[in-house]
């Protein structure tokens, strides 16, 4: 078990298995099947994001470098959680943008029953670790721990 020390931006606990991305995720183009036309299994419909197309996002902990792309993504991500369609967590390399902070902040605030806990800051090395299926425990105070 490795050890990587983020900042929190949403709180809570969980763990969950690692779906990873090395490319900068859209967070429109990646949640838009799932929440207009009804994908149960929240497939990432972003064609251009080689690392994620077609896997399931759902309760899964997203890792990835940082989002990209439309100034929607802050309400795309508090809607997939509104709908219960959204990741378990998202872990961030890099320090989280204003707009994923947003929704991540709103669906914290406003989506009653759901839990995404938000990790940002944890660094490249945490990419360059972490594998699609490994588990990943998130604790109340940043520390993000991959098995």
């Amino acid at each position: 078990m490795k050890q990587f020390q983020g900042r929190v931006i949403t709180p809570g606990e969980v763990t969950a298995e690692a779906v990873v991305t090395h490319e900068g995720f859209n967070t429109l183009a990646s949640f838009q099947m799932a929440l207009q036309f009804g994908d149960k299994e929240v497939k990432c419909g972003d064609q251009s994001n080689r690392d994620l197309y077609g896997k399931s996002m759902l309760g899964k902990a997203l890792c990835l470098p940082q989002t990209i792309g439309s100034t929607t993504g802050g309400l795309v991500l508090y809607c997939a959680c509104a709908m219960e369609k959204n990741p378990a967590c998202m872990l961030f390399a890099n320090h989280i943008d204003s707009l994923a902070a947003a929704g991540a902040v709103l669906a914290d605030v406003w989506a009653d029953g759901v839990s995404m806990p938000v990790v940002d800051s944890l660094g490249e090395e945490f990419l360059r670790y972490v594998r699609d299926g490994m588990k990943i425990t998130i604790r109340a105070n940043g520390v993000v721990e991959v098995d």
